[in-house]
């Protein structure tokens, strides 16, 4: 397995906020959801994405757009407009005065806005989620808060068929659009990743690498397996020392720490998951028994097993696994 299947195998968007806005100028929303992760896609027409930090952004017709949701931020058609509506956690829509607006601007199936029974001049898709996943969470580390892929480096027919499945209402299509949004969502990272490779993590330049590459893929299939430097160098074909340099040369960590950090951040997310006990899953990531997983995972997450399952999910919270 890949390193970007590896961090997004722990994603899967479940009911995810999804809505299609059709505007008419003037407009302005702000966007106080404080989800971990919110995706828009331009679907006509043109507008303003003004992050609390940094310059605004415009954006046109078949642009992406991933946001952070750790800062409120202003999405409008012109800089200059003062926005009307609030966006609330849960995707309540309210007035600065406080006015719930869902019903008021509601334009059917998922499809909300000022335009009335007239086409909007400018139509976009959003969605938002909370990423629990802590493998997930490495996602987010790597990302800038708010990260744009253009309409010439995006593949039309994804985001095309979200836009048409939004409207519709049959049999099944929570799950439809769920897996929309996360191919969509993959879609955006890598065009983003490919660009931007100066500033991509390390896990991604690292898997350009044919021997690193087939390393990393060795430990993300099976993090359960008794791995050493000397087994996983056998594995790769090449001497403990070609490994360790290259290796921690492109991860920035030797493999044996890189293999404890994703083994904690696996283990984090089936606890998360709730499906399996604290035993089964310190062995399912490679630890002899509880009392030794145990120990490792407050070290590296702050607290035992069975309180990280127990305690609420903070939004946007990350793995420490390193970018």
């Amino acid at each position: 397995m890949d390193t970007l299947s590896a961090v997004m195998d722990g994603h899967r968007a479940r009911g995810a906020s999804l809505l299609r806005c059709e505007m008419r100028a003037p407009w302005a929303l702000r966007i106080e959801d404080e989800a971990a992760l919110g995706l828009v896609v331009m679907v006509a027409g043109t507008a303003e994405l003004l992050p609390q930090r940094g310059e605004a952004i415009a954006l046109g017709t078949g642009d992406l757009a991933l946001v952070k949701g750790t800062h409120p931020w202003v999405f409008a058609d012109d800089v200059a407009t003062e926005p009307g509506v609030v966006i609330e956690p849960g995707n309540v829509c309210r007035s600065l005065t406080g006015e719930h607006l869902a019903v008021s601007l509601g334009l059917g199936t998922r499809t909300w806005g000022n335009a009335g029974d007239e086409p909007g001049e400018t139509t976009f898709l959003t969605a938002s989620w909370e990423l629990a996943s802590q493998v997930t969470g490495r996602l987010l580390d790597a990302l800038p808060d708010v990260a744009v892929v253009r309409a010439d480096e995006a593949d039309p027919t994804l985001s095309g068929l979200l836009a048409r499945e939004v409207q519709r209402d049959l049999p099944g299509q929570d799950v439809v659009l769920d897996r929309l949004v996360d191919l969509v969502l993959i879609e955006a990272v890598r065009q983003w990743f490919s660009r931007a490779e100066d500033s991509a993590p390390s896990w991604w330049r690292a898997g350009s690498d044919p021997l690193v590459g087939r390393a990393l893929a060795a430990l993300h299939d099976e993090p359960g397996h008794p791995w050493t430097l000397d087994v996983l160098a056998a594995h790769v074909h090449v001497s403990r020392a070609t490994l360790s340099r290259r290796f921690t040369d492109f991860v920035g960590q030797s493999p044996m720490a890189y293999l404890t950090h994703w083994r904690l951040a696996r283990a984090a997310d089936l606890l998360r998951a709730g499906s399996l006990s604290v035993e089964q899953v310190a062995h399912a990531v490679g630890y002899a028994n509880a009392f030794a997983f145990s120990a490792a995972f407050k070290r590296e997450h702050g607290s035992a097993p069975r309180a990280f399952r127990s305690a609420p999910v903070v939004p946007g919270a990350s793995s420490p696994v390193p970018g």
